[in-house]
């Protein structure tokens, strides 16, 4: 995996770094015991005694509904990706026009949740695979990386998740996926670089070749400004 970050100093122990021991997302036994509903209540609740403790006043008008907003906010949106019921069905269709070179989808709009500071991962994904048999709708890679995404995530890990499920899907190992983001636990905290970007990759099967990997990132950078 090839890691490209201009994120500086060790101030903090993990503070800043982007690492994780995981390949899957760090999740409880019991993560699912809990409806959506019930999810909601309970961190509707933890958010009112945050903003309470923080010294807000929650009977004002603009703040009331703030802990149920950010509860359904968590459940039903940011963190979405952690329910698999809402995982994009895993759908493939016989290549029958027999396209044999590779397809890449493109600056495909990526937000998620850095995990260490819950504060937004904002960038693109670039996805491409090389077909042996089977294929995608183009809107699948889209869900995909979406569905990932909206979960608490390290960047390094997301890349991996996308990779695994499109092979999976696809059947073969010939998949890729560059991810370039911002990290607002970078722009606007800690080292304050508003300027920087992490960017990460993965690469599946023939991707692992100098000859393929190159085409694929020159696909990237073509312009798309239609």
């Amino acid at each position: 995996m090839k890691i490209e970050s201009t994120i500086e100093g060790f101030d903090e122990e993990m503070d800043n770094d982007h690492l994780s021991a995981a390949e899957d997302t760090p999740l409880r036994e019991d993560a699912f015991d809990l409806n959506d509903d019930q999810k909601i209540e309970k961190i509707q609740a933890s958010v009112r005694d945050i903003l309470t403790t923080l010294g807000m006043d929650l009977t004002d008008d603009s703040l009331n509904d703030t802990p149920k907003r950010v509860a359904k906010m968590f459940v039903k949106d940011i963190f979405g990706g952690l329910n698999p019921e809402r995982k994009p069905k895993s759908s493939s269709f016989d290549n029958k026009y027999k396209y044999g070179e590779m397809l890449v989808e493109k600056n495909i709009t990526l937000y998620s949740t850095c995990e260490h500071h819950l504060l937004p991962i904002v960038g693109i994904a670039h996805v491409a695979y090389i077909s042996k048999g089977t294929v995608v709708g183009l809107s699948k890679m889209n869900r995909i990386v979406d569905y990932y995404a909206k979960r608490p995530q390290v960047q390094e890990r997301l890349n991996i998740q996308i990779v695994r499920e499109l092979q999976e899907v696809l059947g073969t190992e010939d998949v890729a996926c560059v991810i370039d983001a911002k990290h607002l636990c970078v722009n606007s905290r800690g080292i304050r670089d508003i300027q920087s970007s992490t960017v990460t990759a993965e690469y599946g099967g023939k991707f692992k070749e100098q000859a393929t990997r190159k085409e694929f990132l020159d696909y990237i950078k073509l312009d798309t400004n239609f």
